[in-house]
């Protein structure tokens, strides 16, 4: 995991850092002063930036090759223009800035703001595109969520991913950052009109059959410990992701990111058993291994899985 940071009030070095941080881009500047601030947390695949520029900037930007998702938190974001598309931004606005394969610009009014940007491909991790469809990625259609309920929703899920990378103890767990980032990918599919299906077809419900979901499971048994997505899983088990949604819905009442949890549950579970006394294990720790980040929802799922604590657990109190 990467951080950066900028504080500037100098144009140029502004000019530099941003190019650097996201795609080449020009910018101008005028008021009173062009104090910028930028601080950056950031995986291979997901970046989250916190912005404060208290100066006015156009911006005109190369296509950056990621989604960027934009939430203004103060300020206005003017005239932003891509492909046809121009708009205006204000605080509590959660947009898309443009696919990723096309330029931008606009203009930036002593604004603060955040910016997520992530790999394209995640949206295809999560998600199918219709059947018989041309061979394309999975991306989304149109920049503004469709309600103000799903953007309220991927917000959410922006801010808990924030605090994940932000947080080095935590940023340091594959599992954990794994687990995030998909949960992005599958909020944003949610917020956005996109060219993905999600809702089973009728062949879909045909190969939903106890063998492709055997498969899904003994797939997710053995690689529970690594970072594996829902494609990964469909794949293994040589169905779409639409068709390994509905087995598990239909089969388990779960979702198959559901059932990997309380795979991984389990397995947090024996790590507590086994814990030496004078190990320096904690359930924090053991939590965050096996893709828990929050200790108190880890302990609620825990107590509800099992009928204690997970401290309990690993005092040995109980067997």
């Amino acid at each position: 995991m990467d951080t950066l940071a900028c504080e500037s009030d100098d144009l140029g070095e502004t000019e530099a850092f941003l190019s650097q941080a996201y795609a080449r881009m020009r910018i101008g500047g005028s008021g009173d002063g062009s104090r910028t601030r930028l601080v950056r947390h950031a995986t291979d695949r997901v970046s989250t930036d916190e912005l404060d520029l208290r100066f006015d900037m156009d911006y005109s930007v190369t296509p950056l090759g990621r989604l960027c998702l934009c939430v203004v938190h103060t300020g206005t974001i003017e005239e932003h223009t891509f492909h046809g598309v121009r708009d205006d931004f204000g605080p509590g606005d959660l947009v898309c800035f443009a696919p990723p394969e096309l330029p931008y610009s606009g203009r930036i009014r002593q604004a603060r703001y955040n910016i997520t940007m992530l790999d394209p491909g995640l949206l295809t991790d999560v998600a199918d595109l219709a059947p018989r469809s041309r061979p394309e990625p999975v991306r989304l259609t149109g920049h503004r969520p469709h309600s103000p309920a799903a953007a309220e929703h991927l917000k959410s899920t922006i801010a808990h991913l924030r605090t994940i990378l932000s947080e080095p103890a935590l940023a340091g767990q594959p599992l954990v950052v794994s687990t995030a980032t998909q949960h992005l990918a599958a909020s944003v599919l949610a917020a956005f009109p996109s060219n993905a299906l999600t809702d089973p077809t009728a062949a879909d419900r045909a190969d939903a059959r106890p063998p492709a979901l055997g498969r899904a499971v003994a797939y997710i048994d053995d690689h529970a410990d690594q970072d594996i997505t829902v494609a990964d899983i469909a794949a293994a088990a040589h169905v779409t992701i639409r068709t390994l949604q509905y087995a598990f819905r239909r089969h388990l009442d779960t979702t198959p990111l559901g059932y990997l949890r309380q795979v991984r549950l389990a397995h947090a579970h024996r790590d507590l058993r086994s814990a030496a006394a004078d190990s320096g294990a904690t359930v924090t720790g053991i939590a965050a291994r096996w893709g828990f980040h929050h200790p108190g929802r880890f302990s609620a799922l825990y107590r509800r899985a099992y009928g204690r604590t997970p401290q309990t657990t690993l005092r040995g109190k109980a067997s």
